[in-house]
Order: structure tokens, then sequence, then C-alpha cells
């Protein structure tokens, strides 16, 4: 192939060395390459995607953003290429160099911006279009330096475009089951960035070093060892400094009383608050518990479910076992099943000084047994099977009782207490199907206490929420409670202890049967420091004036949730 000379590539033709090895184990090093560089590629990609979905909210708007965004910077990438055709080794390396350190840093900045500006969504498409410009840049030049390494190439190009996607594909495919396998429980989000730039750099420059260092000019060589050299510093000292980044930006979207910060199998979990005080605990940057308000949501949750018979109970989510302790202010609750997907939530619920004494040590109470489990599956599994006898927590154990087997039996009152169905990965939570699975563990006469969102700032959600319960054939009864904060933000909540601004939980008590229950609370409810009868009758007027009529529910084919 033909080359016009240029500055940074030696002359073309008869000036061009020969490979340092043969056309095979040339063509292997080029295809070994596109691989590498793909699975690079992807997990760049699906990095964007995962901490756009966590510092955001609504996963599939941001993958959308994302996906499309990068698609279309690939061919802008690709036409862009041309241009370097004629110098496709030293520009294949400064497109590999460039790749792994906008790719490599693109954790950091999207998260600095968070944590510091209080928006990311312009870093997310600046980042999206930047790093599919140059992964679009890639094939067109890799076809290039296959030709000028194998006359095979020239010969069959339809055979080597087809070598070169399947290297592609297949490297996309490393890359995707890598990042959530591997990378991301192993080195978190950060880290994986930083190290898949490392290996993004060292593969593309090493391939054109070794192959085609002999074409390039003194000049383009050390300008591509130099770029390689500066690139892996930068995502060395990344590394290096992660950790003390990473503090500094928790204690910007946090405050400066963050005391328990870990990030389980499920999600990051976060308590701020000095000690002796009640705590505030965040999960993926969202305000899910203000120790100072809590019990204004978790009384009005619990209690007016409980009006009626309440032997057993199953809490589905609430591991922080705050509505547990409100459940087990009744002397005659005889069993509480709590299903929740996180166990880190329900460790640090039982450990944690602040925490533990805000739930009342409800995990030392004999009559609560957990599960760890997706609440969906478990509630599928779960009906028509004989609960199995269960133990009691042995005194001085760190973890409680856990049970992998789904618990049945029927329940006299469930509680719902599981996060904002805004949120796009709660959404089937707050499906049809969900509420009919759960009609089928009620027993007859039985009530669902269901958290549907914040009704005065999302009422279009919260009264999807009702119209699905009753299209599950529920009768139902909204209302709400009135807070500080409302705990259950949609997006990422970046205040450092709570807005003083006035919010609310939208709440419904549903049943069986077309009639709805009545909303009061049981004769032997225990003093309460802020619900009375007068509170909840007007959180129920409050709730009809945001009635909104004529929604559809919400199923797991159409879900409705998100605006």
């Amino acid at each position: 192939m033909i080359e016009a000379p240029t500055s940074l590539a030696a002359p073309p033709a008869r000036g061009q060395a020969p490979p340092p090895v043969r056309q095979r184990t040339g063509r292997f090093v080029v295809l070994a390459a596109v691989f590498v560089c793909a699975a690079c590629g992807l997990v760049y990609e699906l990095e964007l995607v995962a901490l756009a979905s966590y510092l955001i909210g609504d996963s599939v708007t941001q993958a959308s953003v994302v996906l499309s965004v990068m698609v279309f910077a690939m061919g802008v990438g690709s036409l862009l290429a041309k241009r370097l055709r004629y110098r496709a080794a030293v520009g294949f390396g400064l497109v590999e160099a460039a790749l792994a350190l906008v790719g490599g840093c693109s954790a950091l900045a999207l998260y600095a911006t968070f944590a510091w500006l209080g928006e990311s969504r312009y870093a997310l498409v600046a980042f999206s279009l930047g790093i599919g410009v140059l992964i679009g840049a890639e094939i067109p030049l890799l076809m290039t330096l296959i030709q000028r390494i194998s006359r095979r190439a020239e010969q069959d190009a339809g055979g080597t475009v087809a070598d070169l996607f399947a290297a592609d594909y297949v490297g996309a495919l490393i890359g995707g089951l890598a990042f959530p396998f591997l990378l991301l429980p192993w080195l978190g989000q950060l880290t994986s960035a930083l190290l898949t730039g490392a290996v993004n750099a060292v593969a593309g420059g090493a391939m054109v070093l070794w192959l085609f260092g002999r074409d390039l000019t003194p000049r383009g060589r050390w300008l591509l060892i130099a770029a390689n050299v500066l690139v892996l510093g930068v995502l060395a000292t990344a590394a290096v400094l992660v950790d003390d980044f990473e503090q500094a930006a928790r204690r910007a979207v946090y405050g400066e009383r963050v005391r328990v910060a870990v990030q389980t199998e499920v999600q990051e979990v976060v308590l701020t608050g000095a000690r002796g005080e009640p705590p505030d605990l965040f999960l993926d940057g969202r305000l899910r518990v203000s120790g100072r308000d809590e019990h204004l949501y978790h009384q009005a949750l619990v209690h007016p479910a409980m009006r009626g018979p309440h032997a057993r109970v199953l809490v589905l989510g609430g591991g922080d076992g705050l509505a547990v302790r409100e459940v087990l202010r009744y002397d005659d609750v005889e069993s509480v099943t709590v299903v929740d997907l996180d166990e880190g939530v329900v460790r640090l619920a039982r450990t944690d000084p602040e925490l533990s004494t805000l739930n009342g040590r409800a995990y030392t109470d004999p009559r609560v047994r957990v599960v760890y489990a997706d609440a969906f599956r478990w509630l599928r599994e779960a009906a028509g099977r004989p609960e199995p006898p269960g133990r009691a927590p042995v005194p001085g154990r760190a973890e409680p009782v856990v049970r992998a087997e789904p618990a049945t039996g029927r329940y006299d009152v469930v509680i719902s207490d599981l996060p904002d169905p805004g949120i796009t990965a709660s959404t089937k939570l707050y499906a049809q199907e969900f509420y009919g699975l759960a009609a089928r563990v009620l027993a007859g006469g039985g009530r669902l206490a269901v958290h549907a969102g914040p009704m005065a700032s999302r009422p279009r959600t919260y009264w999807t929420v009702d119209a699905t319960l009753r299209a599950a054939g529920f009768g139902t009864r909204p209302y709400c409670a009135t807070g500080r904060a409302s705990g259950f933000a949609d997006g990422p909540d970046r205040s450092t202890g709570g807005s003083t601004t006035p919010h609310d939980w939208g709440l419904v008590l549903a049943r069986p049967g077309a009639t709805p229950p009545e909303l009061a609370l049981p004769a032997d409810v225990p003093a309460l420091r802020s619900l009375a009868p007068a509170v909840l009758a007007a959180s129920a007027e409050r709730a009809e004036r945001t009635r909104l009529p004529g929604l559809a529910p919400s199923t797991l084919v159409h879900p409705r949730y998100g605006g």
C-alpha cells in the first residue's frame, strides 16, 4: 500500500522496513490489539452508563444518551480517520493514547463535576462524544495497518474486514463481561476505568512500536513514546491518589460528617452524622433515611396497616430496620419476615451503634427473620410454599439469622418499604404483576402499605402507583406524611444533611377487593410522637386534592414511572 511521506512517517513503499515478524504473526498481533482495544472501549462505555445512572438517576435515559451519542461519534471518528490513513501507524498510536487518557479519566471527571458542580450531564455528553470519536477512528486505521503487514489483506479485503470485526466483537464481549463481574466488584468504578486506560495505552503503543517502529521517523517514534509515557504517568498518579480524591468528593457531596462509607455488592452505603446523633443514611447518593425525622415516615407507613390482625408481618425492603422497629412495638406480633436485597445494609443496621440505636436494635428480636433476595423474585417463589421452621438468633452473633428459602404462609400485613418508583431499578417493584404477587401472600382481610414516592412534587408517579394497585385488584386509600426531607429523591441528593424545606412521602394503604380500607390507627396503638387520627384524616384530604384521574397502571412490559 502506498503512503504519502510526512514528517512523522517514514517514506512509503520502497522506504518501508520489512515487518520484524512473519506476516502471520504480525497479523495475529494486529488482531490481538483490536481485541484488547475493543474490550477497553466497551468498558469505557459501560463505565459511563453505570456512573451516570448512579449520579444522575433514570438508567434508561442515561444509557440511551450514552449509546446514541457514542454511536454517532463513532461515525464521525471513522470519517476523521481518513485524514490519518497516510500516517496510520503513528496516528493509531496517538489515537489510542488519547483514548486511554480520556476513557481512563472519564469516571473521575464525571464524579468530580457531580461532587463540586452538582451537575454531570454535560460532562457525560462530552465524554461520550470524545470517546466515541476516538473509538470510531480505530477500525479504519487498523485496516490500513493490517494491509501494510499482510499481502493476503490486499488480495482478500473482505476476509480481512471479517477478521477485524470478529476480533472487535469478541473483545467487546470480554470487556462487557469483565466490567460487571471482575472490574466493578474488585476495583470499583474509578480504579477500573484507570486500569482500563493503562491497558489500552500499553496495547496500542506496544503494537505500533513493535511492528511499525522502524517505519516511523525519529520524531514520530519519540512523540509516540512520550505520549504513552505521559498518559501512563497521569493514570498511575490518579490511581495512587484515587482514595484521597474519593474522600474529598464524598465530603463535597455529603458534608464533613461522613462516618461510614462502604461499597456493598449492591450499592454505595454512606452514614453521616456525629457519634451519638441520629444518622442520615444515603444509598447510591440518595438520602434514604434522615435520622431527625424518619419517624414521621415510618410511623405513617406502618401503623395504619396494623389495624386488624397483625400476627405475621412481611416487610419488603426496609433493611435499615426502621419499619421493623415500628412493627415490633405491638406485643402480639408473632413473626416479622424482612426481604432485602442488600446484606450490607442489614449488617450495618445491626452493628452500627447509631443506626442500631435508631432502629431499636430490631434485628436482635427473636421474632425477626431476614431473607436476602430480590423482593419480586422472592414473592414469586414464595406463593404456595409452607414456611419452614426458623431459629432464634444466637446471642452475640454478628449477623441476624438468614434464611435463603422463601417463607410463605399467609401474612396479615405486608409493608412495602422500597425506594422511589422513579428510580429505574425499582420500577418492577411497583408493577401490577408485583402487587398481584403480594396479594397472593396476604391473608384474607390483610393489608398492604406502600411507599409511593413524593406526592406533591411527582403526583403522576404517585397516582400511577395508586392506579396500578387498583388494577391488581386492591381497594386503595391514598394518604401522605410530611417531613423535613422526603428521603427518596429520584436523583442524587447533594445536601449535607437534608433540606429544611418540608417535603412529603406519598403512601397508599390497600387491601384485596374493591372496598378501600379504613384509614385509622389500631385500638392498641402505642404512644406515637407525631401520628394521630386527625393527622391521618388531614393527610388523606391533602392527597385527594392532588388526584390525577385516568392514569393507566404500570406493568413489566409497559412501565409508566419516571416522570
